[in-house]
Order: C-alpha cells, then sequence, then structure tokens
C-alpha cells in the first residue's frame, strides 16, 4: 500500500525499516512542514504590505510545494503521513498496527511543534508564543471537515489507481483546498495543535483548536467509508 503524502509506500514492507527509523522520518518530515507553513506564513505577511490575498498565496505555493517533496522523500520510508488523521485512516485499514500508529502521532504532534518553534528562530520572532487568531462558527468547522474528506479521498484515490502521483496530488489538492475552504484547510490535528503555538499569519487560538479537530476526525472517517464503497478493491477492475 502506498503513502498518502508519498509515491512510494506508505506502509513500507515491515522488513524495510525498524520503527525508530520510521518514527524519525516521520518526526522530521512533520517539523519541515511545519517550518514550512508558519515560516512561509511569516514571509508572506511581511513582504505583501499588507495585502492578506498575496500573503496566502505565498503561503500556499510553499506549503503545496513541500508536501510534494517532503512525501517523495520520507514516503519509503514512514509513508510520510505526518498527520494523526491519516495515520488514524491507515490504522483502521490495518495498513499499520496500532503500536506503531500511536508513536506515529506522538511524535507529529510534538514535532510539529518544534517546527513552529524553529520557524520562529529563523525569522527572530519570540519562540514561545500562543495565538490569539479567533477561527470560529460552523462554517469553519465544515471547512475542516470537507479539507480532511478531500484530503483522504485524494490519498486513498491516488494509493489505489495512481500510487507514483499521490505526492503531487497531495501537494496540489492542498494547493487548492487553501482557497476553496473559509479555514484555509488545516486538514491536519497535528498542524491544528502547533499552530496554536503561533501569534502569526498562519496561527490559530487555542480554544478554536478542538472543533476543528473533531471536524478534522470526522471528515477522515467519512473519507474512509465513502472510498471504500467508491474505490472498491483490487479484484473488482
Amino acid at each position: 500500500m502506498t503513502d498518502v503524502e508519498t509515491g512510494a509506500s506508505l506502509e513500507p514492507p515491515r522488513e524495510a525499516f525498524d520503527p525508530a527509523r520510521r518514527l524519525a522520518a516521520e518526526a522530521l518530515g512533520t517539523a519541515l512542514l511545519l517550518a514550512v507553513v508558519v515560516g512561509s506564513g511569516i514571509m508572506g505577511d511581511r513582504l505583501a504590505g499588507g495585502n492578506d490575498a498575496i500573503a496566502l498565496l505565498g503561503n500556499t505555493l510553499a506549503t503545496g510545494a513541500a508536501l510534494v517533496v517532503l512525501i517523495t522523500i520520507f514516503g519509503p520510508l514512514s509513508g510520510a503521513h505526518f498527520n494523526p488523521a491519516v495515520t488514524l485512516v491507515f490504522a483502521l485499514r490495518r495498513e499499520i498496527g496500532w503500536r506503531l500508529a500511536l508513536g506515529y502521532v506522538a511524535v507529529q504532534v510534538v514535532a510539529a511543534a518544534v517546527g513552529v518553534f524553529a520557524a520562529h528562530a529563523m525569522f527572530a520572532e519570540p519562540i514561545l508564543q500562543v495565538s490569539t487568531k479567533l477561527r470560529d462558527g460552523p462554517d469553519q468547522a465544515f471547512s475542516e471537515f470537507v479539507a480532511t474528506f478531500g484530503l483522504l479521498a485524494t490519498i486513498l484515490g491516488t494509493l489505489r489507481f495512481r500510487p507514483a502521483f499521490t505526492p503531487a496530488a497531495v501537494g496540489l489538492y492542498i494547493t487548492a483546498a487553501y482557497w476553496f475552504t473559509a479555514s484555509t484547510s488545516f486538514a491536519n490535528p497535528a498542524v491544528t495543535v502547533a499552530r496554536s503555538l503561533t501569534d502569526t499569519f498562519a496561527g490559530i487560538a487555542p480554544g478554536s483548536a478542538p472543533v476543528f479537530i473533531a471536524a478534522q476526525i470526522a471528515g477522515a472517517l467519512a473519507a474512509l467509508g465513502v472510498t471504500g464503497w467508491l474505490f472498491g478493491s483490487r479484484h473488482e477492475l
């Protein structure tokens, strides 16, 4: 089976890499992803002269491009989940064991925070911050449901029919979802927690995060159910 953000293997052969290297790949990939998300948000905000559309465009392009690269690099090692919602879906599909899945989620959350701190350090921002940017309301929650549903459908669909295209498909989907969702498509519980730790362009207030995370989990589970029926199994082709 191949990976959500990789074009290689979402769950590599069990004998290929030991758990320590898989966890390290998840940690490094997630940290780099958050450094890109937050760092490009800061850079875009500083250079846009108050034009949020330009700042968001810079943030979007950097994030989409980084996803393609990171999934391609780390997919063959860990599956390049970088996202607890993705790990949950693959655990439910029995593509990864629950013990390793819990390890993935733990390192994803911690590494995401480290990536935010790294972005702060690169831009001479205070390392420790708490976001004050409220992202509340049913529209925001529904946006996160849709964003995560689409992300998992993209991953599962490309893995099913065109595995080698998975990294590009995920990068393209997230690039689009930044703009067609009201929430700018967090679609990732670890990203949501980490972005509550930055009071910059990409931040989310801690009080807004729980609803985002609940919607993301719901969207991922819905995608698992719908795609399981829609895509069918290989013997149906």
